[in-house]
């Protein structure tokens, strides 16, 4: 079964695939490992509605992972904001950094795993993609692929069947035939099993109850946070500083303020606004307050220094407050 499966699935692919601004098409010479590198950080818990635009934007600006590597901290920080997840942007210059030093990417999963900021998932994914190299590249399309062709509930035996499934050639072409799978067809909800190519060999089709596979884990309840942000603005300006370059939104600008906690503080805020990150949820306090540490920034050339979606929600929300005194939630 597996030859023939995995036959059709790179026919199929190869007559369907998505055209993206960092593939090559099937038959085409391999792309620039920059560019895979790139997308595949993006990516990350990313759509790739959301990553098109961000990504064709950074190749404009830095066409090259040097150009990438020579670049300020700031800049990249400030070009990476809205995409969220920031110590992806940390570690994204850290590997370029390290890339540039050696010379370019290597081409091997092994080496590639120790660049910093690449993961399993990364360095197969480049070695595969980028290098034509025989590597198993699992996502999470690619593993909800797997786990129903086999019937498999629990996440941790995918690996071994993909093993199994996987071809000894085309193993890039493979990759993204099973993520293009899983995008379009193979999806979380309202599969589409009977445009897949994989439907006379899948077990949960047969079963008919693919989105059974693989089973899913209960959520847990996130821990609430609290935090303030002092509002100080001058005229058509506001105070911003630079957040510490480690922790969370680490080296993006942002409104000053102290830590955030996990006990509402006495405050008198002029609004509050709720944001949701991946293990927790935050509740900031906007409170005006006089500031002097860090730099005054127009509010007209707000895009120009990024704001992290928190923030930018916050100068909005302040703003908003002042136009029209109340508390804003």
């Amino acid at each position: 079964m597996h030859a023939n499966a995995a036959n059709r699935l790179l026919h199929h692919y190869r007559a369907t695939a998505r055209d993206l601004p960092w593939r090559a098409r099937p038959g085409e010479p391999a792309p620039d490992p920059y560019r895979v590198w790139l997308s595949e950080v993006m990516l990350q818990q990313t759509t790739v509605a959301a990553v098109t635009p961000r990504f064709l934007r950074f190749v404009e600006r830095w066409p090259t992972v040097e150009a990438l590597a020579g670049a300020a901290d700031e800049d990249i920080l400030g070009e990476w904001a809205g995409l969220g997840y920031y110590a992806r942007a940390r570690n994204l210059i850290a590997c370029a950094r390290a890339v540039a030093v050696r010379g370019g990417f290597p081409e091997t999963e092994e080496e590639l795993r120790k660049l910093p900021g690449l993961g399993a998932y990364t360095a197969a994914a480049v070695a595969a993609i980028a290098f034509r190299q025989q590597a198993v590249v699992i996502d999470t399309n690619v593993e909800r692929v797997v786990a129903r062709l086999f019937a498999l509930t629990a996440k941790t035996d995918v690996r071994a069947a993909a093993e199994a499934f996987w071809p000894p050639e085309h193993s890039g072409d493979f990759a993204q035939a099973l993520m293009d799978l899983g995008a379009t067809i193979c999806r979380p909800k309202s599969s589409a099993c009977s445009a897949c190519p994989l439907l006379p060999d899948c077990k949960a089709a047969a079963l008919g109850t693919p989105e059974a596979f693989p089973a899913k884990a209960a959520k847990k309840a996130k821990p609430h946070r609290f935090g303030v942000a002092w509002w100080s603005r001058h005229g058509e300006a506001v105070r911003l500083v630079r957040r510490p370059p480690k922790g969370m939104l680490g080296g993006m600008a942002a409104l000053p303020g102290p830590e955030w906690c996990s006990e509402q503080p006495a405050a008198n805020p002029i609004a509050i606004v709720r944001h949701e990150f991946t293990h927790f949820t935050l509740d900031l306090l906007i409170v005006p307050a006089d500031h002097d540490e860090g730099w005054w920034q127009p509010l007209a050339e707000l895009a120009k220094v990024g704001l992290p979606s928190l923030y930018r929600k916050a100068v909005d929300a302040a703003l908003a407050a002042e136009r029209e005194p109340r508390l804003a939630a």
